[in-house]
């Protein structure tokens, strides 16, 4: 009973305390962080097993490793690769050497040192990708040359975890180390690349062929759990073995769907893993020594800033995009919390030391809203150099998303090809998305009446998305359900029968297909022309005729929604 208790106290808090800290545009870390300092042993103490929630919380660090692997496409990476490579790499090295330096020279030994310099050169992707959003900038000059940043940034991840137990070793060699790590990493992701191409693909599409959706998920997270636990006995951390899992697929077929499964799991199991961390900061080493704390503060974000803009700089980023990129991303990040703790567990950090990176970023990821509110966005110009987020058909760019790659589908598709705009589309049945893929269509496996694979599709970025499942009641829940998550997304759905559409309709689809009027129309066509009326004047009463059943279709669905609407109404003023 007493993990049920532990349990019902971490979620109360955070479904306290987490709202409240989005309300005030604070965001979900910081919530996460304050909630585990309210029930923790420096706040109320109503939780003390903090080790033993702290281990499980492990996994959301994890799965999120296993996201940014399976978003790691090597398409994007290389339409970024200037700046991802160039000006990232060089921001993550200045920023933590000139971190490292002013560690060293107060007094920390430089192998700590240089683990914490490092991770406080890593900035709050959380953070920063929610205040662009927010600003609608994400596509700004800045903002993209933010983003790249931000993806180096996590990708660094992944060797500094590596690199912790090497630099924790006495005994080891500092430079050997480092180049050890480098090649170790490289070559183990050219082995797994090389080994997913040929045997992953064949498993997941017998697995989504022959099993069921609970199947596929049970599948998705033996391959996190499978890998990491693996990689993890080789001698690496579980976090490399998920972020290898997610490179696996990166470039599979299945990516949508197993996107769709895992993130429920990695943003649950992560903010347990920030509720952890807030359990384990002591505000009592703010208040021992505020003015070493607040210095700190100061320093980093000084020196950070300082690094931030002469990298821009050089890398001929405009003066104000500079300024702008300087103020976005000089706090600490979540994956500091990732690095400092493994740093602890390692025995590389003292108690103290940890506390005291903690206690520095947190107050540094509080300050980030104000200084986001210094931007000056109205001189930023895009870059010379493009930075697109994604290949085109990928899903985060694509104008349109289609639901269901059947015979509708594909068609859809191949016109969306030939008029060259960007589309992705989404197909449960494996031998459909196979297909389509041989033809060279950009087809996911996925299940497309579910809107959170449509999500990870990128249905929030598209301008339209187009249902062409061949289900009557699926359509109609999936217009439901889209509709309420994306009340302004235009929906364009397939209908059956009149009433159908003027259904469909009143569930907020912005425009209907109807199946029989088309084809009754393509027929009465053949008759007209081949009765040897002109095909003009033929068309003309076509389209008078289409135009005129659909009016009746909308004036249909208003109709239905306002006979609900009284039928409500009626039923509230008797219970009343």
């Amino acid at each position: 009973m007493g993990y049920l208790n532990d349990t019902l106290i971490l979620l109360i808090a955070a479904v306290v305390v987490v709202p409240l800290f989005q309300f005030l545009r604070l965001g979900s870390v910081l919530g996460f962080l304050a909630a585990g300092v309210a029930v923790g042993p420096a706040g109320l103490g109503m939780i003390g097993e903090v080790e033993q929630i702290r281990s499980f919380a492990e996994l959301g660090v994890v799965f999120l490793l296993f996201i940014i692997g399976i978003e790691l496409k090597p398409a994007r990476l290389w339409l970024m690769r200037r700046m991802v490579f160039g000006l990232g790499t060089t921001q993550v090295i200045f920023s933590g050497l000139l971190i490292t330096a002013l560690l060293w020279l107060f007094g920390v030994e430089l192998r700590p040192a240089l683990v914490l310099g490092l991770g406080l050169a890593l900035s709050s992707t959380a953070f920063v990708l929610q205040l662009l959003i927010e600003r609608r900038e994400l596509n700004s000059g800045y903002g993209r040359s933010a983003f790249a940043i931000l993806l180096l940034q996590d990708l660094a991840v992944v060797p500094l975890l590596a690199l912790v137990p090497l630099l924790a070793d006495p005994e080891g060699s500092f430079g050997s180390d480092v180049l050890l790590v480098l090649a170790e990493s490289l070559g183990v992701i050219a082995l797994v690349v090389l080994g997913g191409r040929i045997l992953l693909r064949p498993v997941l599409q017998r697995i989504a062929r022959h099993g069921g959706e609970e199947i596929f998920l049970a599948t998705a997270l033996l391959l996190v759990l499978g890998i990491a636990t693996l990689i993890e006995h080789a001698g690496m951390s579980m976090a490399m073995g998920a972020f290898i899992a997610g490179l696996l697929i990166a470039d599979s077929e299945y990516r949508h769907q197993i996107l769709a499964d895992i993130q429920p799991f990695r943003g649950l199991l992560l903010g347990l893993f920030f509720i952890s961390v807030g359990m384990s900061v002591e505000p009592g080493v703010l208040i021992d020594s505020p003015l070493r704390m607040v210095g700190m503060l100061l320093a980093l974000l000084a020196v950070k800033a300082a690094a931030l803009w002469v990298s821009a700089r050089l890398f001929g980023i405009r003066h104000q995009d500079a300024r702008n990129i300087a103020l976005l991303l000089p706090q600490g990040g979540e994956f500091g919390f990732v690095l400092f703790g493994a740093a602890q567990l390692s025995g590389l950090f003292d108690d103290r030391l940890y506390q005291e990176a903690v206690m520095v970023v947190v107050m540094s990821m509080v300050l980030t809203p104000l200084l986001a509110s210094r931007i000056n966005a109205r001189l930023t110009q895009e870059p010379e150099e493009p930075l697109a987020m994604l290949p085109e058909g990928d899903g985060a760019e694509a104008k349109v998303v289609i639901a269901g790659f059947g015979r509708m589908g594909m068609r859809i598709a191949s016109l969306m090809h030939e008029a060259e705009i960007p589309y992705v589309a989404i197909e449960q049945h494996p031998s459909h998305v196979s297909g389509g893929r041989n033809k060279g269509f950009a087809v996911f496996y996925g299940n497309a009446s579910n809107h959170e694979v449509l999500k990870a599709a990128g249905v929030g970025e598209a301008e339209l998305l187009i249902i062409a499942i061949d289900d009557a009641d699926v359509v109609a829940r999936l217009v439901s359900d889209i509709r309420i998550h994306y009340p302004k997304l235009p929906i364009y759905a397939r209908g059956h029968s009149r009433s159908r559409c003027a259904h469909l309709l009143g569930l907020g689809a912005s425009g209907v297909a109807s199946e029989n009027l088309e084809a009754s129309l393509q027929l009465a066509r053949y008759a007209m022309t081949g009765s040897g009326l002109d095909e003009e004047q033929a068309d003309e009463m076509l389209d008078k005729y289409r135009a005129s059943y659909y009016d009746y279709l909308e004036q249909e669905a208003v109709a239905e929604n306002a006979l609900e609407t009284a039928v409500e109404s009626s039923g509230d003023r008797v219970s009343d």
